[in-house]
């Protein structure tokens, strides 16, 4: 993070999803699960370009491809906590150095999901509007993906 990045912030995003606890935790940390949704429309993360080590201290590594003109966006973390099925943790590295995701799963007893999506010293220009609707479009891309295995 260069020295310009100290307008740092928060995001929480909290989704329900028509799926149990267990499936949404293994759809969120398995690269064959991931490769299907990770990202907003236009882009692609070939299974090949996600490394996911999950353990404490493990990678969590993804390489996004534009399908238009094949420009690649990388992004990487470090697994701080992991508690399957309720709660993954890790710390970003590279662009994003510093910041925190943690997402929480809370099972809703009726074979529903929340989940809450709370990050930490977000970087400005992930905290933009365009960077906003990004993300939740990919989340969309995760409840179309949902209806296709469950």
């Amino acid at each position: 993070m260069s020295n310009t990045d100290t307008d740092l912030g928060e995001v929480i995003i909290e989704r329900i999803y028509d799926a149990p606890r267990e499936l949404i935790f293994e759809c969120m940390t398995t690269p064959a699960h991931l490769t299907h949704f990770w990202g907003p429309p236009g882009v692609s993360t070939p299974i090949d370009k996600i490394v996911l080590d999950l353990r404490v201290g493990g990678a969590f590594e993804t390489t996004m491809i534009n399908d238009e003109n094949g420009e690649e966006y990388h992004s990487g973390g470090v697994f701080t906590e992991i508690d399957p099925p309720s709660r993954l943790v890790w710390a970003e590295k590279g662009a994003a150095e510093g910041m925190i995701n943690a997402s929480t799963f809370e099972d809703l007893g009726d074979g529903r999901t929340k989940v809450t999506i709370h990050q930490t010293n977000v970087p400005a220009m992930y905290r933009s509007p365009e960077a906003l609707a990004g993300f939740e479009a990919s989340l969309d891309r995760f409840v179309a993906y949902l209806k296709t295995i469950s």
